[in-house]
């Protein structure tokens, strides 16, 4: 958020756990020059709970009517495999960063 801030000042908005209808909450919601952006983070608890995290950003680019999401995967383990990847799911495009 501290990065991000400076970057939308004047441009854009950004919310921190923006509520949607049916009471789910997503972690961060951009609007910037007229584009939106939905962004998850979540800390690597293994595959199992890094794909249920991939299913609800799923189900928020639903919500949002928008193609492409973003999440970023915090891995504090020794032997992580750090980068970015792009994920597909249906009609969607999930932009992942191991960090």
């Amino acid at each position: 958020m501290l990065f991000l801030k400076p970057i939308i000042n004047g441009e854009g908005n950004c919310y921190v756990e923006a509520e949607t209808r049916n009471r789910e909450r997503t972690d961060l919601v951009i609007d910037y020059r007229g584009e939106q952006f939905v962004i998850e983070c979540k800390i690597w608890r293994g595959n199992a709970y890094n794909e249920r995290g991939e299913s609800q950003l799923k189900a928020y680019l639903d919500y949002f009517h928008l193609k492409t999401g973003y999440m970023i995967s915090f891995n504090f383990n020794k032997k992580k495999e750090p980068g970015v990847k792009e994920i597909v799911l249906g009609d969607k495009l999930l932009i992942e960063a191991v960090v």
